[in-house]
């Protein structure tokens, strides 16, 4: 076929199809304005199509346009047709261009020619007239609203945009997997949350068994003793002496404690000289016969400069101490308990120095000794890896018991009592204990009433003993008084409990304060605590108390017919594993969900609740006598409290009336401080 005949033939079927359209304009008119917007619509999502699927639909493209050219050499014809449409919209008119512009549309758009022509959406997805469609839908891309045509080509369009929704979720995956790389990356340089162990959804062990499995890494020992610097010295009755090594590391103990109220009292001085004469050689004993003649003051001057010097070190040296000790906490500091990671509580061993005991302990002074692996027993599963000790030692024994909850333990040389390394409060076994003791005081509530109503008969019986029984139990269960055990005399401090109160413990008032049957509680509870209390009591245990005390000094013993295994053997009677410790564990527990519902109300906010809970908390805390011992510098924080208290009290000495604002008042103090020093 040759060119002009191409051409010509071009011409007739362009020129028919103008006819054509001419003919059928009024029918399309809205057709045409609805495929226009489709074909725009189609061009789109072409082009959201990835390089890959544009390079085979290309080729699929040339593949179909040779097969067209075998048959009528359609592909030319758009050719041609393409550029004669170009050289038309050059020449004509504006308002020629738009009639054009509809010729064109109805010649090539109505639907029953898409029907016909399947290469048109081949001739649609060509570059240049991809870019020449790109421009139309710049300027037209306020008025764009796509609209629905129902013909082959939506068929097509919906395939294609399911296919590119196919495509979209995986790039999106792809980013969001390279985002979660990327915060995985981040949180693991930061420390994940470990997954808690969900002990209590599981079955306990029974016949006493604790644990299965247990490994451990042993205790940490406390650092070896670093001898003095030459140019601290130490004065014995004026004069420098060089002390032995062993001498010398029990002296600094006493140096560090010389500002503190101990080293004053007698029983703390004659206990320390005593052990510390055991580690002095011989020459050393003869020489150092009198503790009043020992001179520790540049000692004691050495450590406080230590101290300081501590507190002045750098944000790098802090740093450096604290990765340190965190890398022994991890080594150190965990156990694994039936493929469980636990935390253990005191993984370390206690250093040696003085004891101090509580309130005025017959054994204040005397020297606690070293804990070396040769005192040391370990106790672990036998299909663990058993811990080293330290290079040239060997533990004292290796144990396999797991029906104890100790990992490590020793003897110490003070009182002779068994000291042990256990697991962390948080851990299983300590909250499987919490868990047991809460549940008895739970199963107390369905029964406290008839044991009440037990004791309170038992005041009036005959027999002394069961008398004196009823009464302690109450005082128990009123006043949270712990049982108090029984003590061999001189080797702890004079400590009490409800069953070894002694008559010199109480005061009987029949009216005090505006009420009738007072009784004054004046004694040292644990950890010589003292428990101050006046309460008014029932008349019949108020006779009973005056009859205990008939005929009895000061130190007798007020129930002098009881004693903590009677009383619990009595409680064992009445409920399944009940002693004195649950009435107290309940009466707590009772105290604070009481005041908790006086004090809470459901619309209050978070920082009221906090408030409301401390409040009752205090009160729990009043009940079970809970308090804190005075610190060392109580005195001096009292003293400096009331000399401030002085001089802003009005019309004291030194004081100053407040008469400008509040921000001159640096300015008053100043003043004040002034006043004082003249």
């Amino acid at each position: 076929m040759s060119g002009d005949q191409v051409h010509n033939d071009s011409q007739i079927d362009t020129g028919s199809r103008v006819n054509d359209s001419h003919r059928h304009r009024d029918k399309h008119k809205d057709k045409e304005h609805k495929h226009k917007d489709h074909k725009k619509d189609k061009e789109r999502e072409k082009s959201k199509h990835s390089n890959s699927e544009h390079k085979d639909f290309s080729e699929k493209k040339h593949r179909d346009k040779d097969k067209l050219k075998h048959k009528d050499g359609s592909s030319e014809k758009h050719k041609h047709k393409d550029k004669e449409k170009r050289k038309e919209f050059k020449v004509k008119s504006p308002s020629q261009e738009d009639k054009v512009k509809k010729e064109k549309e109805n010649g090539f758009s109505s639907p029953p020619r898409i029907k016909a022509e399947p290469d048109s959406d081949d001739y649609c997805f060509s570059p240049k007239h991809e870019k020449s469609l790109k421009r139309e839908r710049d300027d037209d891309d306020t008025e764009f609203k796509p609209k629905k045509i129902k013909t082959e080509d939506e068929k097509k369009a919906k395939k294609r945009k399911q296919e590119d929704e196919d495509i979209k979720p995986k790039k999106k995956t792809k980013d969001k997997d390279k985002k979660e790389g990327a915060a995985d990356g981040k949180k693991k340089g930061k420390k994940e949350p470990e997954e808690k162990w969900k002990w209590w959804e599981e079955e306990r062990y029974t016949d006493g068994v604790k644990w299965k499995f247990l490994e451990h890494k042993g205790p940490v020992f406390a650092p070896p003793y670093e001898p003095l610097p030459g140019n601290v010295k130490f004065y014995y009755d004026g004069k420098t002496m060089k002390l032995s090594s062993q001498a010398e590391e029990v002296a600094t103990f006493f140096a560090k404690m010389l500002d503190h109220e101990y080293t004053t009292k007698d029983i703390f001085r004659k206990n320390f000289f005593k052990d510390w004469r055991k580690e002095m050689t011989p020459e050393e004993k003869s020489i150092i016969t009198d503790l009043n003649k020992c001179n520790f003051t540049e000692m004691h001057e050495y450590f406080k400069a230590q101290s300081e010097a501590k507190k002045q070190m750098t944000k790098e040296e802090k740093q450096q101490i604290k990765e340190e000790n965190e890398r022994i906490l991890q080594e150190y500091g965990y156990c694994v308990m039936d493929n469980h990671k636990e935390r253990i509580a005191n993984f370390r061993i206690e250093p040696p120095g003085l004891f101090r005991g509580r309130g005025d302990h017959p054994k204040m002074g005397m020297l606690k000794r070293r804990i070396r692996p040769e005192d040391i027993i370990i106790n672990c599963s036998k299909d663990s890896k058993v811990p080293k000790p330290p290079p040239g030692t060997k533990w004292k024994e290796v144990r396999h018991d797991n029906k104890v909850t100790w990992l490590v333990s020793w003897t110490e040389n003070i009182q002779g009592s068994i000291k042990y390394i256990m697991l962390n409060p948080s851990s299983r076994i300590k909250g499987e204990k919490d868990w047991q003791k809460y549940e008895t005081a739970r199963r107390l509530k369905k029964c406290v009433d008839r044991i009440r109503n037990q004791y309170r008969e038992d005041w009036k019986s005959k027999e002394m003993k069961i008398r004196q029984r009823a009464v302690a139990l109450y005082f128990i269960d009123k006043l949270a008084l712990r049982a108090g055990n029984e003590k061999e005399e001189g080797e702890t401090a004079d400590t009490v409990g409800c069953c070894s109160l002694r008559v010199e413990h109480i005061k009987l008032h029949p009216e005090l304060d505006g009420q009738e049957f007072m009784v004054e509680f004046d004694f040292l509870g644990k950890d010589s605590i003292r428990y101050y209390n006046k309460v008014p009591v029932e008349k019949r245990v108020f006779k009973n108390l005056q009859l205990f005390m008939e005929n009895k000094q000061p130190e007798d013993d007020l129930f002098d017919r009881l004693n903590t295994s009677i009383l619990n053997k009595h409680l064992q009677e009445l409920m399944d594993g009940l002693t004195a410790k649950v009435f107290r564990t309940y009466n707590a527990s009772i105290t604070l969900q009481q005041q908790l519902k006086e004090l809470t109300t459901p619309d209050e906010n978070i920082p009221a609740k906090i408030l409301s809970y401390n409040r009752a908390n205090r009160a729990v805390a009043i009940l079970c006598n809970h308090q804190r011992a005075p610190p060392k510098t109580f005195e001096k924080s009292m003293q400096n409290l009331q000399s401030k208290n002085a001089l802003c009290t009005p019309g004291g000495s030194g004081s100053v009336q407040l008469k400008r604002p509040l921000t001159s008042q640096p300015v008053l103090l100043q003043k004040k401080k002034k006043s004082v020093t003249e």
